[in-house]
């Protein structure tokens, strides 16, 4: 990584384009910090950390603490993340989009401009709910109709202004753009995390307990990054041959390729999806400001992951067990409406190709099923044990941080696709300066 960089430097055309880069993030970082006018930091501040749960520790650190602070970007992509996932589902649903996605580049175009339109809508009916439904609690300084609208417009408009920086990014810059803003919020905010665990199990701890707490924490983190890195790169390769047939005067074909299917096959969506859901009836009930006792409250608690592993509370786990299921569910789910093994062997048998000891066409279509369930099964795995070990750790030694296996699970598959980037950039250029000479 560091030889990719090094050489990445040495090229003007990419050196550039990196420091452009650059020069956006540090834009963000310094967006995250400016207020939104009319709206009380020290109120949300307070009402944030009165909330005795775990919901909205990774929305704050997918913001990079713009959310807790109430910038201009406090809503930062979170609706452009939104609006992706419903797109994507979208064009599973509606024919029409599907047909679109299929229309090559002008297709993809358009999608991404109904991308771009539902994004500022979702901005517009989150900063609306925030504004009107905090309004009266003390989240605005003054309640009235100026107030509500300037506070509308300008964290809409601080969410459609990352949108742009990300695609300005991916045309202008190295590329991978909205995910690149993903992540710089998420290591914003990595230091305060390592302080915060510096200070509760290393510091005034006997140097003994100390330098054992240390070596542990390094030691958790590496494995949690090579996991992911593990499972981001892990491929199963299924052979392809395709047979010989005359072309005009020539014989073509007889070239064998193969399928890449990889063990991730959903990324980090499953997760997301089953964070969402478990998560969702939390929001609510701390946006309505409900306090109560009772039933629901019971199940609040088991829904929350501030309660789970933990050795007083054990009974609470048992939504930890509710989450993991559920990443497993989505991840089945998630690949079964994005990859079609059934398109993909009518291909195949279109351009005469097929799998070594499979028949063209249904059988290759249940062979890929078939595969293709043993690996989603080995990535939602993986993916579990990403995610749920610092809950453990969380709730068995109360270890507080804003990031988690989701966190790594994102940085880690970025960097590693953006370096790849700049690999293909670099090697596009030597191609070019071969050419020219």
């Amino acid at each position: 990584m560091l030889t990719t960089l090094k050489n990445a430097f040495k090229i003007k055309e990419i050196r550039d384009k990196i420091l452009f880069t650059f020069a956006m993030l540090v834009v963000i970082r310094i967006g995250s910090q400016l207020p939104t006018p009319g709206v009380s930091g020290e109120y949300f501040k307070n009402w944030f950390a009165a909330q005795a749960n775990g919901a909205f520790g990774f929305f704050d650190a997918i913001t990079g603490g713009s959310f807790i602070n109430m910038s201009i970007l406090a809503l930062n992509i979170s609706p452009y993340i939104t609006s992706s996932i419903i797109m994507q589902l979208l064009t599973i649903a509606i024919p029409k989009l599907e047909e679109m996605q299929r229309d090559g580049e002008d297709g993809r175009k358009k999608i991404v401009s109904i991308t771009r339109y539902l994004t500022v809508a979702l901005a517009l009916m989150q900063s609306t709910a925030m504004a009107v439904g905090f309004g009266r609690q003390g989240y605005l300084t003054s309640y009235n109709a100026m107030s509500i609208i300037t506070a509308v417009v300008t964290l809409t408009a601080g969410s459609a202004f990352l949108m742009w920086v990300g695609e300005t990014i991916t045309e202008k810059g190295i590329g991978n753009g909205i995910s690149i803003v993903l992540v710089i919020n998420i290591i914003s905010r990595l230091p305060e995390d390592l302080g915060n665990l510096f200070q509760q199990f290393v510091l005034g701890k006997p140097p003994a307990t100390a330098v054992l707490a240390a070596v542990i924490i390094v030691a958790i983190i590496v494995a949690m990054v090579v996991l992911v890195i593990i499972l981001n790169d892990g491929v199963r390769s299924i052979p392809v041959q395709y047979a010989n047939k005359v072309q005009g005067r020539k014989m073509v074909g007889g070239q064998t390729s193969s399928i890449p299917l990889k063990v991730n096959t959903a990324g980090v969506i499953p997760v997301i999806f089953a964070q969402s859901l478990l998560q969702l009836p939390i929001f609510i009930s701390s946006f309505a400001g409900y306090q109560g006792t009772g039933v629901w409250s019971e199940v609040l608690k088991y829904l929350n992951s501030n309660y789970w592993c933990n050795p007083s509370q054990i009974k609470y786990s048992v939504g930890l067990l509710v989450y993991m299921v559920l990443i497993v569910f989505f991840a089945y789910f998630y690949t079964s409406i994005t990859f079609n093994p059934l398109m993909i062997a009518d291909n195949m048998k279109k351009q005469g190709g097929f799998i070594p000891g499979i028949r063209p066409g249904k059988p290759t279509s249940d062979y890929l099923n078939k595969v293709l369930d043993h690996i989603i099964f080995v990535g939602a795995v993986g993916l579990t044990i990403i995610a749920v070990i610092p809950y453990i750790f969380s709730g068995v030694f109360h270890a507080s941080v804003s990031f988690g296996g989701t966190s790594l699970i994102i940085i880690v598959s970025v960097v590693l696709e953006t370096m790849k980037q700049v690999e293909s950039q670099m090697l596009v250029r030597n191609y070019k300066g071969f050419l020219e000479k």
